[in-house]
């Protein structure tokens, strides 16, 4: 079973080597997932009640605009740039930093062999994650930990099938969404820092996420492989993981 010592130590690792690219798309994640801070809507509704009926109306059309400027960038432009950037980090873990991906890897799944198959799979996965919300928090969360490995796995092979690449997800983390959950936690620490750095040590902390994760995404993908849940050709793989003899089953 794998530990988050043993994911963190390798993801450090990694980063020792690669640092910088690995924060570079780290930003880029955050912008295509959409990470952003809670915050109140005090301030807008205090703004819509200064406001006289004709403004508040423009200024409603105006906010609806942006919203569904953001939805649209989320599903043509960021579900492919969160794929090329879970690329990075996964063949970036594979290859130890050594011989770090270029940046430009992060058009992964713009490619028009791609594109199509990696927006139906994403969309798939949001719609169903919406869909489990809508029933009860509790349900929606537990799907969200089922879908994790969705972009690892178009990452891997793009064209693998919308509902093959949640079937093998939902597989892939079966047994481990607490560890995983506990994984997770475990960066609030790091977070919490970064607060008290005037906010800006945040930034630092998102490649470290990551790259463990993605730690974690060859851990759940080999021992799918053993399992016969899933084949190396069907994921494509061409890299050979580093046998280092941490990776227990």
């Amino acid at each position: 079973m794998w530990t988050r010592e043993y994911l963190k130590t390798r993801a450090k690792k990694v980063l020792k080597v690669s640092y910088w690219k690995a924060f570079v798309v780290s930003l880029i994640l955050g912008i295509a997932i959409g990470d952003r801070g809670g915050g109140s809507g005090r301030g807008f509704n205090n703004l819509m009640e200064s406001l006289s009926p004709e403004e508040a109306f423009i200024l409603s059309l105006i906010v609806i605009f942006l919203v569904l400027l953001g939805i649209a960038f989320r599903i043509f432009v960021g579900y492919h740039l969160e794929v090329g950037g879970r690329r990075f980090f996964v063949q970036n873990a594979q290859l130890e930093g050594v011989a770090s991906e270029e940046l430009s890897v992060l058009g992964y799944a713009f490619d028009k062999e791609r594109y199509m198959d990696v927006l139906k799979a994403m969309l798939y996965r949001g719609v169903m994650n919406f869909l489990w919300y809508l029933l009860f928090i509790i349900p929606g969360i537990v799907k969200n930990y089922d879908y994790m490995m969705v972009p690892y796995i178009l990452a891997d092979n793009p064209n693998i099938g919308y509902k093959r690449a949640l079937e093998l997800s939902e597989k892939m983390t079966y047994g481990h969404k607490f560890n995983i959950f506990v994984l997770r936690l475990s960066f609030i620490g790091w977070y919490l820092l970064g607060v008290l750095a005037c906010c800006i040590g945040v930034i630092f902390v998102p490649p470290y996420e990551h790259a463990t994760m993605a730690e974690l995404y060859l851990v759940l993908r080999q021992q799918a492989i053993e399992k016969n849940l899933c084949t190396s050709e069907e994921l494509m793989l061409d890299l050979v993981l580093p046998d280092d003899g941490f990776r227990e089953f």
